[in-house]
Parts: C-alpha cells; sequence; structure tokens
C-alpha cells in the first residue's frame, strides 16, 4: 500500500466513485425482482451513498439455484486446484489494482478510518485471500492401512453451495475470511452482506467474475436478515451456512438448519474479552498501548475487542495513568482524514444502542470520554465497575467502551476472566512464563494472547468457545476442514479366492 493521502484527496476519490448498487447473481448484476430498493448512508455524515437491491426469498431461489448449476456441472468444483489458484491469484492482483478505491468506499460506506482500511483492512484482505490461493494444491488427503488385502483412501470434496452470512464491522476482511477457503475447496457461494454495508461486496463481486471465476459461483444477494438471511438459513439446497456476527442472530441459524435439512453451519458470534494485567506486568506503558488498540480499535466494533480490562491492584493506578495517555492519542473525526483514528459507529440505531449504554448508573463517572459528536462518533471511554455482574460487563457492547475491574491476585483474576458466558479471545500481561502459560490453559477463550493483544494471523484457526462460536474455525488450514466433506474410500484388493473380509 502507498503513503496516505490527505483528507481532501480521499474525498475526491469518494466524490467519484461509481457506487454498485444491484444483487451480483450468474455473473451478472440485476435488480431485486421485486424492484425494490433500500437506502445506504455515510454513517459520519448521514448522506445518502445508493439504493441498494433489496432482495428477497426470490432472489435468493435464484441465486441457490444458479450456483447448484455452476457446481453441479464443474466449471469450478472441477478445476484441478492448481487453476482454481490461478483464478484467485488474479482476483488479489485486481484488488491490488483497485485497493484505494475500495478502502474509501469501505470507509464511507461503514464509518471506518480511512488509515485502518488502507493500512489493515484491505492489505489483510489481499493477503487472506492470496494465503487460502497458494494452499488450494498443497493441502494432501491420505491413505489409511486397514489390512493388507484393502487399501482406504481418505479424500476431501466441497461441500457444494455455501451460504455466507457477513458482519458489518469488517465487511471486506470477513468476507476474504470466508470466501477464501469455500472458493479455494471448488464450492459454489451465496454471499449475503450486512445491510449497512453492501458496497464492497458488491464491488468485489465484479472483480472476482473479472479474474476468471465462472457465473454462478460467486453471487452477493444483499437485503435483510428476514428477507435474505433467513431463506437462506432455510433453503433445502443449501448445503451449508457461514455465519459471523451476533449470538442472538447465530442461534437463529442453528433452529433454520434443524428446520430444513440439517445443513452444517457455523457460527462466529460475539465476545467479552478479559485483558488481565498481573502485578509483575513489565513495561506499563507498552502494556497500556496494546490495552488501548484492543480496545478502541475500529471503535470497539470488533468481537475479539478487550472491553474486560482486570488489573492486579497493586498496578491499577500506574496502568491507569498510562492508558489514559494512550486513549487520548486516539483522536475522533471525519473517517476520511487519515489523522483519525476513531471513526463513525456504522449507523444510528448502533450509535443509540451504544449510547445507551453509557447513560446507565455504572456509567456515570467515567474515568475518560465518554462524550458524543453528531449521533455517531463517541469518544474511547473507559468505566470502572465495581461488580462482574454489571450489564457492562456482561453485555457486548460493541463500541469504544472499556470497562475496568481490579482483583487482588491471579486465582481472582482467572475467576473473573471466565465469569462470562462469552469465551472469544483473552489477553494475559506478565513477567512470569508460568503464570502466563497456566493462565493461557485455564481461560476459556478460542484464543489467549500473551503480553500482547491480537488474533494471530492468517496461519492460525480463529473462533470462540461456549456463546462465542460453534461448528468449526476461521483462518488456518483448520478453515479448509468446514467447506469440505471427508469421504472414505474402500479398497478390497483381495483375490477372488480369498476369503471376503468385512
Amino acid at each position: 500500500m502507498s503513503d496516505l493521502l490527505t483528507r481532501d484527496e480521499y474525498a475526491a476519490i469518494a466524490a467519484a466513485l461509481d457506487l454498485p448498487s444491484q444483487a451480483f447473481i450468474d455473473g451478472t448484476f440485476r435488480p431485486a425482482l421485486s424492484g425494490t430498493t433500500f437506502e445506504t448512508v455515510n454513517p459520519a455524515t448521514g448522506d445518502r451513498l445508493a439504493d441498494i437491491a433489496a432482495c428477497g426469498e426470490e432472489d435468493v431461489d435464484l441465486a441457490v439455484a444458479k450456483a447448484r448449476e455452476a457446481f453441479d456441472d464443474g466449471r469450478w468444483s472441477k478445476l484441478p486446484p492448481g487453476e482454481r489458484k490461478d483464478v484467485l491469484i488474479r482476483l488479489c492482483k485486481l484488488i491490488t489494482r483497485n485497493a484505494r478505491e475500495l478502502a474509501v468506499m469501505e470507509s464511507i460506506d461503514s464509518g471506518k478510518t480511512i488509515f485502518d482500511c488502507e493500512t489493515v483492512d484491505i492489505p489483510e484482505t489481499i493477503h487472506c485471500l492470496k494465503w487460502h490461493a497458494e494452499a488450494i494444491d498443497k493441502i494432501y488427503d491420505q491413505v489409511a492401512p486397514p489390512s493388507d488385502n484393502h487399501l482406504a483412501m481418505i479424500v476431501r470434496e466441497p461441500v457444494g453451495v455455501v451460504g455466507l452470512v457477513l458482519p458489518w464491522n469488517f465487511p471486506l476482511l470477513m468476507l476474504a475470511w470466508k470466501i477464501g477457503p469455500a472458493l479455494a475447496a471448488g464450492n459454489s457461494v451465496i454471499l449475503k452482506p450486512a445491510e449497512e454495508t453492501s458496497l464492497t461486496a458488491l464491488r468485489l463481486a465484479e472483480l472476482a467474475h473479472e479474474a476468471g471465476i465462472p457465473r454462478g459461483v460467486f453471487n452477493v444477494v444483499p437485503g435483510g436478515g428476514a428477507d435474505v438471511g433467513e431463506p437462506l438459513g432455510r433453503h433445502m439446497d443449501v448445503d451449508m451456512i457461514s455465519f459471523t456476527g451476533s449470538t442472538e442472530t447465530g442461534r437463529r441459524f442453528l433452529h433454520y438448519a434443524a428446520d430444513s435439512n440439517l445443513k452444517e453451519v457455523v457460527l462466529e458470534m460475539g465476545g467479552k474479552n478479559p485483558c488481565i494485567v498481573l502485578e509483575d506486568a513489565e513495561n506499563l506503558d507498552r502494556v497500556a498501548a496494546h490495552v488501548v488498540n484492543g480496545a478502541f480499535w475500529n471503535m470497539g466494533e470488533n468481537c475479539s475487542a478487550t472491553s474486560r480490562l482486570i488489573v492486579d491492584e497493586k498496578c491499577r493506578d500506574a496502568l491507569l495513568k498510562r492508558i489514559v495517555a494512550h486513549a487520548r492519542e486516539w483522536t475522533m473525526g471525519d473517517p476520511l482524514d487519515p489523522v483519525n483514528r476513531v471513526g463513525a459507529l456504522v449507523s444510528r440505531s448502533h450509535f443509540d444502542k451504544v449510547c445507551g449504554y453509557l447513560s446507565d448508573k455504572a456509567a456515570a463517572q467515567p474515568l475518560l470520554g465518554g462524550n458524543t459528536a453528531d449521533n455517531a462518533f463517541i469518544e474511547p471511554t473507559i468505566i470502572e465497575l465495581a461488580s462482574n455482574s454489571d450489564r457492562l460487563a456482561q453485555d457486548e457492547i460493541f463500541g469504544p467502551v472499556l470497562s475496568m475491574m481490579t482483583v487482588s491476585g491471579f486465582d481472582e483474576a482467572i475467576a473473573l476472566a471466565n465469569d462470562t458466558g462469552y469465551g472469544l479471545a483473552a489477553s494475559i500481561f506478565t513477567a512470569n512464563g508460568k503464570k502466563a502459560l497456566r493462565a493461557a490453559r485455564a481461560i476459556q477463550a478460542g484464543t489467549v494472547t500473551i503480553n500482547c493483544f491480537g488474533e494471530g494471523d492468517i496461519s492460525t484457526p480463529f473462533g470462540g468457545f461456549k456463546q462465542s462460536g460453534f461448528g468449526g474455525r476461521d483462518n488456518g488450514l483448520q478453515a479448509h476442514d468446514q467447506y469440505t466433506n471427508i469421504k472414505t474410500i474402500w479398497i478390497d484388493l483381495s483375490d477372488d479366492d480369498d476369503e471376503a473380509v468385512d
């Protein structure tokens, strides 16, 4: 990615964008069959961006039929892995060529800062797709040794037609996390972007077609959850659903699967992630920087955000002083100005929801922040809580709000960390290696980082325990498992005269 531009240069790019607005089905843009649309707006300004095709069940049926046709005739599913890899690499090159356009489109559609879109989201999207593309022809199946007279092959086959339901907080990156392994495996996909953030998914579909992904293989059907998400979840000819979003919505997809064809379901859902800082943590200034980044990156609209700080009472004051200093460096304002690190929340309704938590009695005296602007922006906010039973400690707020609690030792910290219905991510800061590993083993979370905030990288599986995840993992080679079926092929090598063996 080249150097960042000025705010005025980004604004000029935004003004010149040709924004997509129609569904992408069977290799072409088309309006919803009903002819209806919904408005998508820039959350930072409230300005209308486009009227997007508001698809419904009939559009889902069409997309599924075209995806099934493409899968069954093998135009993608039966291509040699190396040929699928070549197409996906071409897609990565096209994304790179259009990276700045995509970054600006992502920013104005979601409220994300252009700084994050340029330096994180677009580069990571390209890296993710390239990583899965390069893995296609390097994942080998197995041969089992059952007996001298038998050979057993264990092979992978693509699942078939896959529904991919995306969140609005990382529209392009979560798209890449799903289409990378899904397309690499040979599936046909039907992608439902979030209503708030449909633009870049539609633009990427166009680039995918240009790269050579055959018609019917990559479809994008925008619309509401009840109109598109539920019909996808209940469709008898959809073989699998991969969903990222809230735990409440994720539960529905399990019901949809049970009520239809028992399709496979993979859910990556919410989090209320603890960050434990023990009294022996080294370099508190560095710890504070990690805490602030983990809590306020992407306005806290991040399922793995470190939204609960659990700090030993002996270092509480020294750490808090440093956290406040770092948080003040996260300037809030126009997302297209690259100096800003805190942009707009994704929608007015979500802004109102987060503000509802700030008006809670426990938030009456924030240690930092709490101010809002333009019905869209919320300052990085730190609130100290007396009890882990408070809703600010238990609910996934999904905003720039860090709840802090003090403890008096290791055991209390671990107990508090696990006292939640979620189990997505966690962090532990300590100079004691044995304590760090004990904590990592004891904390009930899918990813535990030691002396840093993070989620691993593309090579490490990402998903949660308890109400944070179900059925599989994103990222890593493990992500390919959920988009494939495992088949055993049993071969009898015995002579006809040999005794038959079951």
